[in-house]
């Protein structure tokens, strides 16, 4: 009799090993290994062992570049975060925390894809199409093409796709779908891996968009497996609180455009809807106080101009906070040391707190000098202009450098009428905007 052949498999990453591992080597999840059953390490075996005997390797020059063309979705954010629109044949991941608003979204977005002619299926796997009526009913999005579906066998609705020609398809969510081939749980890696293979294949071969919710782990990560992130053509993710009225949706993998961009949605009763009016939305100039400095971020081709709050205040322990809101600890740290060094001001026994106004999370360097600019205001507790921006790169040696695009940022300040701008470098192309040299951090004083 033959042995019985044991498979184990990691929860996370989907690597499989003859034996059980505490923590996986690929992935380095711990308690993430289970036990495949026989029919489990077929479809394992079938996945992996995919013929490519009559594919021939050609010459870049030869091949034939292909038009990718788009259709809109008729919401301008939406299109602006995927490259220009909804690209027939993608299959797209959207993540977010719950409540945030990715149903409602593509709700809607299923709704205006249906009012140009296109017949759309929108798959629930959680709530009934009662529940769905009642939300389309709030967010006026009833249209004649647009198909409700509630189901969690993917075969089910793989045979709704044969019985007519649908063009948009909406699952909510990969999580709540399952196989019946497959004797695992829903949510497992074999059987988002399997699913993902059927939606894949599926979106090639009849050329339909298919748009994928996703459920998203407490460390702010896509739920199951991360094979699932590298199978899609387009990852996306919700960004802010539920409770807040601004939403960010930013694009992480585009294979069809630009992972730069990002799309601002405003929670509102008829639903979310693009944010028309964001310049003003991130900071507030009706109030002058100490600690609030103004910056003017890149978010992919669209500049923001953005509110950094800092508190200094005496700490009453033995070892001094440090916290940030919006912008990376370590280099608070970093820019601390700094004052600290080249302007002898002693934050080691104070707590200091840094807030990005709007939930936006900067990931750039540009606002180095408004951070700087803000911690000092709120030392001295004498509040800066909010006609005056902070645009500049600090480096641990005291340097204030020049960023790019800055031509684009001072027409942004323009345009929001700010009339003085502190930088590293003067702009190539003339503007009305007084700017100020502070190519070192010590002659940030001169402002206070």
């Amino acid at each position: 009799m033959a042995k019985k052949k044991i498979l184990f498999e990691c929860q996370n990453c989907g690597l499989t090993t003859p034996k059980w591992m505490g923590k996986c080597t690929n992935c380095g999840g711990w308690d993430s290994f289970i036990e495949l059953n026989e029919h489990q390490q077929d479809v394992v075996k079938k996945t992996k062992s995919t013929s490519s005997a009559s594919a021939k390797a050609v010459s870049i020059n030869d091949v034939k570049e292909d038009f990718i063309y788009r259709y809109s979705s008729l919401d301008s954010e939406l299109d602006g975060v995927l490259g220009g629109g909804v690209v027939p044949g993608s299959l797209t991941l959207i993540g977010g925390s719950p409540g945030v608003g990715k149903s409602t979204l593509l709700l809607k977005v299923g709704s205006n894809i249906a009012s140009t002619g296109k017949n759309v299926l929108y798959v629930t796997g959680e709530e009934s199409t009662s529940q769905i009526k009642l939300r389309a009913n709030r967010l006026k999005s009833n249209e004649q093409q647009l198909y409700l579906l509630s189901e969690i066998r993917v075969e089910q609705i793989l045979i709704e796709l044969e019985n007519r020609d649908y063009e948009f398809l909406i699952i909510d969510s990969i999580q709540t779908i399952y196989s019946e081939n497959i004797s695992s749980a829903p949510g497992s890696v074999t059987q988002v891996r399997q699913i993902t293979f059927e939606l894949m294949r599926i979106a090639k071969e009849k050329n339909i968009a298919i748009f994928i919710i996703g459920h998203i782990t407490k460390e702010g990560s896509i739920a199951g497996p991360r094979v699932l992130e590298h199978m899609v053509d387009t990852v996306l993710y919700f960004e802010g609180d539920s409770s807040q009225e601004l939403r960010i949706l930013r694009g992480f993998k585009n294979r069809f455009g630009p992972t730069s961009e990002i799309g601002v949605f405003e929670m509102r009763s008829e639903g979310l809807v693009s944010a028309t009016d964001i310049a003003s939305r991130f900071f507030n100039r009706d109030s002058t106080q100490a600690g609030s400095a103004l910056t003017v971020i890149m978010e992919g081709s669209r500049p923001i101009i953005l509110e950094v709050q800092a508190l200094v205040s005496e700490s009453h322990g033995p070892n001094s906070k440090r916290q940030a809101t919006g912008f990376d600890n370590n280099r608070l740290n970093m820019l601390l040391a700094l004052l600290e060094r080249k302007l002898e001001i002693p934050l080691s026994g104070y707590d200091v707190f840094i807030n990005i106004t709007g939930g936006i999370k900067i990931t750039e360097t540009a606002a180095d000098l408004a951070i700087l600019a803000a911690i000092i205001s709120s030392f001295r507790d004498r509040a800066i202009s909010k006609e005056t921006v902070f645009i500049g790169e600090v480096s641990l040696v005291g340097d204030v450098r020049e960023v790019y695009a800055l031509d684009v940022r001072l027409k942004e300040a323009k345009m929001q009428n700010i009339s003085k701008v502190l930088l590293a470098k003067k702009p190539l192309e003339k503007t009305t905007i007084k700017t100020f040299i502070v190519d070192e951090v010590t002659k940030l004083l001169e402002w206070y």
